[in-house]
């Protein structure tokens, strides 16, 4: 299996990013790709203490970056050599088997959408990314690809996330929820109530109806749909509220001796809470609906966040996610066309 790399986006670029994805072809024995200023990457293969690429390590060189200031729209045609565009061809023309980034969330989507494609049956990926709860873990989606959704879109993010938690989560039969400002069947906007419709009658996913955001961490739904502007905010909010709480937490335990022994009974489940929260052991987020699977790792990514979104590239690839989310898209649009005859 080959993994391409964009070894210039992300803030710590290509360091962090070399280091990552070299501890995951130790790790995880995926062949790496990597695309960006060839110069650069083998100093930092050599800051990795290696005098040159271990085998299964190669470098496609390109002269460009996109930055975070670029138009995602237009970045593409005015810069023709970037590490991503590059890195996105490449996997479009089967030089590689999923593609992995950290640079910018815009690119990366308006780059996928345009050089890879998408499955038949959606217009455009959804950023899904896997969140911490207090019973498990869940998908939510979209997370902010997509600020502005129609109802059918909201479906489909539906039935990616479903297939996504069974093929990579490994969850039987999984729950799927609509975000929203109550749990009765006709709140929220008209879009929002259009969508409840269409995921109540899809066939593909099991619709456990209408979710408040303060029970969406909760666990008990396996993905969470929502709009991209509105998964934007529960992340950030949700990564915020978790930084704060830890260090309140810290500062309580160091206030005194007493406080601190008693620090030292729960370290071990502190420790736990920590590592869950902690972004960079999901690595990424895939973009779902892309005709090949395509991986955003965090823009501030370092080595360890690389290596877990090139994990999950790997689990992507080995499940045949893109094919089998096709597949259940395609049931989705016969089951409407039954429906409208």
């Amino acid at each position: 299996m080959k993994i391409i790399v964009d070894a210039m986006g992300g803030d710590n670029a290509p360091l962090e990013i070399v280091k990552g994805a070299l501890q995951a072809q130790k790790r995880f024995g995926a062949d790496i790709v990597f695309t960006g200023d060839e110069a650069a990457i083998l100093d930092a293969v050599k800051a990795c203490g290696l005098t040159d690429l271990p085998d299964g390590a190669a470098v496609i060189p390109t002269t460009e970056t996109v930055e975070m200031c670029d138009d995602p729209a237009t970045v593409f045609r005015r810069k023709k050599d970037t590490s991503m565009g590059v890195g996105l061809t490449l996997l479009k023309n089967g030089g590689g088997d999923a593609m992995v980034s950290a640079g910018s969330t815009g690119a990366l989507h308006v780059g996928t959408s345009l050089i890879v494609r998408t499955v038949k049956g959606v217009k455009r990926p959804a950023l899904a990314t896997p969140m911490p709860g207090a019973k498990q873990n869940f998908l939510l989606l979209d997370c902010g690809a997509n600020v502005e959704c129609r109802p059918e879109m909201l479906n489909a993010f539906g039935t990616m996330g479903s297939v996504y938690a069974e093929k990579v989560m490994g969850r039987e039969t999984p729950k799927v929820a609509l975000v929203n400002n109550g749990a009765e069947d006709t709140k929220g906007t008209p879009t929002y109530r259009e969508a409840h419709k269409l995921l109540k009658a899809n066939p593909c996913i099991h619709f456990a109806g209408n979710i408040e955001p303060r029970y969406i961490m909760d666990g008990d739904v396996d993905v969470v749909v929502c709009d991209g502007f509105v998964g934007n905010v529960v992340l950030k909010l949700t990564e915020g509220v978790a930084k704060t709480l830890l260090g309140m937490l810290k500062k309580i335990f160091l206030q005194n001796l007493i406080t601190k022994l008693s620090y030292l009974g729960i370290k071990g489940g502190l420790g736990e809470l920590k590592r869950m929260m902690d972004s960079e052991e999901v690595g990424g987020a895939p973009l779902l609906g892309a005709a090949k699977p395509v991986i955003k790792a965090h823009g501030s990514s370092h080595a360890k966040g690389i290596k877990n979104a090139i994990r999950q590239a790997k689990l992507c690839v080995a499940n045949d996610l893109c094919g089998t989310m096709e597949k259940a898209l395609a049931e989705v649009a016969a089951q409407k066309e039954e429906a409208d005859a």
